[in-house]
């Protein structure tokens, strides 16, 4: 009887379980969807009893659709989106909605947090860099001020893998990558000193595991809810950046990986850095002998969408799931630079290259010969342009190559968009095999570790096998640098602009509500 990892990949939208047999490769997935809430401007919420109810949902699906003995579960393991705070008492009730991670409502807390001990510069000094309103160390003390109560009967704050294994194993936990997103001592792989200072109560944070300690085992009601057997171990697992570095076969010094979904991020894997610089964080690595330099552009496939939606709902309607061929044909009718239009993908604000709040979208230059076609194109360069941005302070500020790229998400299997990154970044594209799934494989590569079913971290690398490669064509060389460089020009020139229109606004509206 062949054994599985059952590993859930809980995204921005949607949970996926996936079925990962002890050689890394996938036997079946099941997904179910959760909503969104966006109570205020800025503010992203989502309920954690979703979460559950899909996790619940898709572990009974994947098993029993696919005729898998339940027993043939080996272990379970998470890995999820990062920096949800989550307040829950005593009994593990749920306080409060997620404060998810693009919500960025405490801006001010942000503020007052870097001036209570001593200013920008100084708390840079202490922290590694300085903070924002979508950090979780403002949030934290945004539910301090703003709902004391909720702060005050909160046992512990959890994230979202913190709160998935919780209800697993009854246990309330934080997982080392989980930490570091809150405030992580890379050195001491503890929680950072300098939270007390910022008015942190330290009790309210959980004790910490590694990625592949087993946590406990699955409990009664737990195994009558998901149909999984009591006592199956539940490993400490990772958030997803982490889990789809391993996932790519990125775990050794200086290798990078980008992942292009909802979100996208360029993650590197280094044993020595640990600083943050131009909205980059140095996180911890799923293998906790390795730190992560990670730069997350907050919106990346949801663009995409948007220009779907709101530009080809006919052709929507009429391809169904083969809009995005139809849109890669699309794009590739419009000349490379889409004719001097430029899009900055900044929706959601942005976390890197560059770090803000305030920051959103906007078409600049466009004229009487753009199409609707060419806004299409534009979207898809916008995000490259992003992520070329990442990549070239990566090189400056740490020094990594970043020459070969491997690329994981949904987005991958886009071709045009391959292409097109490939071409406005210069460098060599490397779709990852199975690329959807990259993340889950690398959370089962976690439990199997922790099982002794795997040695190390690097006896991973052979899990992931590449599907296509996309070299730059160095025709297009000219035009995307000039536009490049007319793109960073843009933030510098509006940042102030999108602060004086959408800051004070939405604070002011927040607060109203």
């Amino acid at each position: 009887m062949d054994r599985y990892i059952l590993a859930h990949d809980i995204g921005t939208s949607s949970d996926k379980a996936v079925l990962v047999r002890f050689d890394g490769s996938i036997r079946a997935t099941a997904s179910a969807p959760y909503p969104t809430y966006y109570p205020n401007p800025a503010w992203v919420e989502q309920d954690p009893a979703d979460y559950w109810k899909a996790v619940c949902e898709t572990s009974r699906r994947v098993v029993e659709d696919n005729g898998i003995p339940p027993e043939s579960i080996a272990g379970i393991v998470f890995s999820t989106q990062a920096q949800g705070v989550i307040p829950v008492d005593d009994a593990g009730k749920v306080l409060y909605p997620n404060i998810t991670w693009v919500d960025g409502r405490a801006e001010k807390q942000a503020q007052g947090i870097m001036k209570k001990l001593g200013g920008k510069r100084i708390f840079t000094m202490i922290a590694g860099t300085p903070i924002m309103g979508k950090d979780c160390i403002a949030k934290i003390i945004w539910l301090k001020q703003e709902r004391p109560e909720i702060y005050q009967n909160a046992r512990h704050i959890l994230d979202v893998n913190g709160y998935l294994k919780f209800r697993c194993t009854g246990r309330m936990v934080t997982e080392l990558s989980g930490a570091s997103s809150y405030g992580f001592d890379l050195k001491k792989k503890t929680w950072l000193s300098v939270l007390p200072m910022a008015g942190i109560d330290m009790e309210k944070l959980p004790p910490l595991v590694k990625s592949t300690d087993n946590v406990g085992g699955l409990t009664e009601q737990a195994a009558k809810e998901t149909g999984i057997p009591a006592g199956t171990p539940v490993f400490g697992g990772c958030d997803d950046v982490q889990a789809a570095a391993v996932g790519a076969g990125q775990q050794e010094d200086g290798d990078v990986h980008v992942y292009l979904g909802t979100s996208a991020w360029v993650a590197a894997s280094t044993r020595t850095k640990d600083t943050f610089k131009h909205g980059a964080a140095a996180i911890q690595s799923a293998d906790p002998e390795m730190n992560l330099i990670a730069g997350i552009t907050e919106s990346a496939g949801a663009n995409i969408e948007w220009i779907r939606d709101q530009f080809f709902r006919h052709e929507k309607e009429q391809y169904g799931s083969g809009v995005f061929n139809f849109m890669d044909d699309v794009i590739a009718t419009v000349p490379p630079g889409s004719d001097g239009l430029i899009c900055t993908p900044w929706m959601l604000g942005e976390r890197c290259p560059v770090s803000s709040t305030t920051t959103r979208a906007t078409l600049f230059n466009i004229s009487m010969v753009h199409t609707r076609e060419h806004l299409m194109r534009a979207v898809y360069e916008g995000i490259a342009y992003n992520i070329r941005w990442i990549l070239q302070n990566f090189k400056t500020d740490y020094g990594f190559a970043c020459e070969d790229i491997r690329i994981i998400g949904g987005g991958a299997l886009d071709k045009g968009w391959m292409q097109i990154l490939s071409d406005v970044t210069g460098r060599n594209i490397h779709v990852v095999e199975n690329p959807r799934n990259a993340g889950a494989v690398g959370a089962a590569v976690v439990a199997l570790i922790g099982l002794g079913e795997l040695p190390d971290f690097a006896s991973a690398k052979s899990f992931a096998r590449i599907s296509a490669t996309f070299r730059p064509n160095e025709a297009n060389n000219a035009v995307y640098d000039a536009l490049f460089g007319q793109y960073q020009q843009l933030y510098r020139s509006l940042s102030g602009v999108y602060k004086s229109a959408n800051g004070k606004r939405f604070t002011e509206e927040a607060e109203k509500k």
